[in-house]
C-alpha cells in the first residue's frame, strides 16, 4: 500500500502576533490541523501546512514560534515573499498596513488570503481583487461567523423551509469593553477607539454584516445607519488617557432586495443581558429562531403564545418557556479552521471557493456606505461591485 502524498504549503503569517491572529488562525487553524496530520482530501491526499510567521518584533515572534513548536520566523517580509517555497500569503496586519502587503505578495505569485477588512476604501479593496484575478492567484477573505455553530443551524433552519416567509431580522452584537480607568484591563486595544488608526466599529463590524446577510438572507438594497462615541475617554496600553474619536456603537437597518429588514445594534459600550454576546434573531410567518455563537433556539408557529397588553397585571406567560433548543446535530469545529481547510483545499485542489476578495471588497463599500448614511443622516442605496 503506497503512502498518500503530502503537499507541504509554505504560509507566510504576517501579523499573528495580536490577540485573534495568535488564538483563531495561528492556534486554533494552522496548528490544529498541523497536530491532526493535515487536511485529507477526497483522493487520499494529505495537505500540510508549514508556516512562516513574520512581523515586526523579533523577540515575540520567536516567543511565539517556540510556544507553538514552529521552526521558521523572520522580520524580512520581502525575502519570505522571494522564497519559492512558501506559495500562500496570510495578512492580520492592522487594516491600514494591508493593502500594500497584499500587492507585494500577489507581485511575487502568492496566493492571498487577508483578514477584514481588507483595505481602508472600498476603491482600495476593489483594487486588490482585480490585481489578484489579472495576476491569476487564489484569493480570499476571512468570513468565519458563517462557520460558528449557532449560524449554521440557522441557516439549516432557513434551507428546510421553517421560518415560511422571512419577514425580519434582529442582530444584537458587543459587550462592555473597559475603559482602562479601573483595575480592570480593557478587552481591546486602543487603536480601536481613534479613526486616525483606522479604529471603530462600523468599520470593524459591518465587513461582518454584509457577508452574513449576503449568504443567509439576501443582497442589501439600501442602509441607514447612525453611529456613536459613547465613552469618549479611555486609558490605553501605556496607562495613558486618550480621546476617543472612532465610534464604538452603530446603530443600522438594511432594506434587502427581497424585502427582509434586517436590523443590527454594534457596541462596545453596553452589558449584555441576552443569550450571547451575538444573537441573531429571525421572524418569520411560521416560526422565529434565535442564534447565538453556539446554540440557536426556534418557536414554530404552533407554539406561539397568544399574548394580550396588560401592563396592570402580571403576565401569566414565561415567554422563554415556549422556546425548544436546536440539537447538536453535527461534530462543529472552530470556524476559522474550517475556512483555512477550505481556502487550502482551493488553492491545492482547486475545490470550490466563493470567499473571494471580492466579498472583502463589499464588506469595506458597505463600511463606506454605513459612515455615509451617519454623516448625511439619511438612507444610502448600496450598489454593485463588479466582478
Amino acid at each position: 500500500m503506497s503512502l498518500p502524498k503530502v503537499h507541504q504549503i509554505g504560509v507566510i503569517m504576517n501579523g499573528v502576533t495580536g490577540r485573534m491572529g495568535t488564538n483563531q488562525h495561528l492556534i486554533r487553524s494552522i496548528c490544529a490541523i498541523r497536530a491532526e496530520g493535515g487536511i485529507k482530501t477526497a483522493d487520499g491526499d494529505i495537505i500540510m501546512p508549514d508556516p512562516i510567521l513574520v512581523g515586526r518584533n523579533p523577540g515575540k515572534l520567536q516567543e511565539l514560534a517556540k510556544s507553538q513548536k514552529i521552526d521558521r520566523t523572520t522580520t524580512d517580509l520581502d525575502a519570505a515573499l522571494a522564497d519559492p517555497y512558501n506559495t500562500v500569503y496570510f495578512d492580520a496586519q492592522v487594516t491600514g498596513q494591508r493593502a500594500d502587503a497584499v500587492k507585494k505578495a500577489i507581485a511575487a505569485g502568492k496566493h492571498v488570503y487577508c483578514e477584514k477588512p481588507t483595505a481602508v476604501s472600498t476603491e482600495s479593496a476593489h483594487e486588490l481583487y482585480r490585481i489578484a484575478q489579472k495576476a491569476g492567484v487564489k484569493n480570499g477573505v476571512v468570513q468565519d461567523k458563517l462557520w460558528l455553530p449557532g449560524l449554521v443551524k440557522l441557516r439549516t433552519l432557513i434551507d428546510s423551509g421553517f421560518f415560511g416567509e422571512i419577514l425580519s431580522v434582529r442582530g444584537e452584537f458587543g459587550y462592555w469593553v473597559f475603559d482602562g480607568k479601573t483595575p480592570v484591563a480593557p478587552q481591546r486595544p486602543s487603536w480601536n477607539y481613534r479613526k486616525e488608526d483606522d479604529g471603530g466599529i462600523i468599520s470593524d463590524m459591518l465587513c461582518h454584516w454584509r457577508y452574513v446577510i449576503d449568504n443567509l438572507f439576501g443582497d442589501i438594497k439600501s442602509v441607514s445607519c447612525l453611529g456613536a462615541i459613547h465613552v469618549k475617554e479611555r486609558v490605553d496600553e501605556q496607562g495613558k488617557p486618550y480621546k476617543c474619536t472612532a465610534d464604538d456603537s452603530a446603530y443600522a437597518t438594511f432594506e434587502l432586495k427581497n424585502g427582509i429588514v434586517v436590523n443590527f445594534n454594534s457596541s462596545w459600550a453596553v452589558r449584555v443581558r441576552r443569550d450571547d454576546l451575538l444573537t441573531i434573531q429571525v421572524d418569520g410567518t411560521k416560526g422565529s429562531a434565535v442564534a447565538g455563537l453556539r446554540d440557536c433556539v426556534v418557536q414554530h408557529e404552533s407554539a406561539t403564545p397568544r399574548p394580550t397588553w396588560n401592563p396592570d397585571v402580571d403576565s401569566g406567560i414565561n415567554h422563554f418557556d415556549s422556546w425548544a433548543r436546536v440539537p447538536n446535530y453535527q461534530l462543529f469545529e472552530n470556524a476559522f479552521k474550517i475556512q483555512w481547510e477550505l481556502f487550502l483545499r482551493h488553492v491545492v485542489k482547486d475545490e470550490p471557493w466563493h470567499y473571494t476578495l471580492l466579498e472583502g471588497a463589499k464588506g469595506v463599500q458597505l463600511t463606506e456606505i454605513g459612515v455615509e448614511s451617519w454623516e448625511k443622516r439619511r438612507w444610502i442605496d448600496v450598489p454593485s461591485l463588479e466582478a
